[in-house]
């Protein structure tokens, strides 16, 4: 059965420490993942966080609150407008990179947003994320970034990650010939089904226009509405 991903956007945001052109070892993995999105059809692209000016903070504009330069208002339009966000990270002492963290937290500040329906503006948005290092950590990155996008809004398929380490202790990374990790199964697999899954996703949350918005929208909250919600009486 042929599906048709063509009318989805992607964004993939590399937070490797490194601006370009360096190598990035987290670019070899997210680039395996965007040759299956442009195979599919689906309108894909690619940044470097590093390579802007991301002033840390939770608001949406940092320079109205001391900041000197934050390009976050020019990038929140790639973001706005992508079906799909896909993080990228290396591990560093098992940790997320510091540029994943600061992503979150201005992913955060705009999370009090409304779209249409009156519900948190990342409905109907879908979210995954790719890990690698010559560390351990991928599970733990994975967790607590795929919390982070579903609790702002995200919506987050099975398997919404995908990783490679090497071996425990200094040596080679994704991109070093001698790793051979190109040709590990289990990263390819994973990284392919992590791919499809976030592409069926949000497909189908595209094609019924995201959630209804019976039961969580913020607006009709605030306008009274409670659905079937009643404090339970205790005696």
């Amino acid at each position: 059965m042929k599906h048709n991903f063509s009318n989805l956007k992607a964004l993939y945001i590399n937070c490797t420490l490194k601006k370009s052109p360096r190598l990035s070892h987290t670019q070899g993995l997210i680039d395996v993942s965007q040759k299956i999105m442009k195979a599919e059809g689906v309108e894909i692209e690619n940044i470097r966080l590093v390579d802007y000016n991301i002033a840390p903070g939770v608001y949406f504009d940092m320079t109205e609150h001391g900041v000197e330069k934050d390009d976050w208002p020019s990038l929140w339009e790639k973001v706005d407008a992508a079906d799909i966000l896909i993080i990228g990270t290396p591990v560093w002492l098992g940790e997320k990179s510091s540029v994943a963290t600061n992503l979150i937290e201005r992913l955060y500040a705009m999370s009090s947003k409304q779209n249409k329906k009156g519900q948190y503006y990342f409905y109907g948005k879908v979210g995954g994320c790719i890990i690698t290092g010559n560390e351990d950590g991928i599970k733990h990155c994975a967790m607590g970034i795929l919390y982070a996008l579903q609790h702002v809004g995200y919506s987050i398929p099975p398997q919404a990650d995908c990783g490679w380490i090497g071996e425990a202790g200094p040596g080679p990374s994704y991109m070093d010939e001698e790793s051979n990790a190109k040709n590990n199964d289990f990263t390819n697999r994973n990284t392919t089904f992590m791919t499809y899954n976030l592409l069926h996703l949000a497909k189908m949350l595209k094609d019924q226009d995201g959630y209804p918005a019976y039961g969580n929208s913020r607006k009709d909250w605030d306008d009274g509405t409670r659905w079937n919600f009643e404090n339970p009486e205790y005696r």
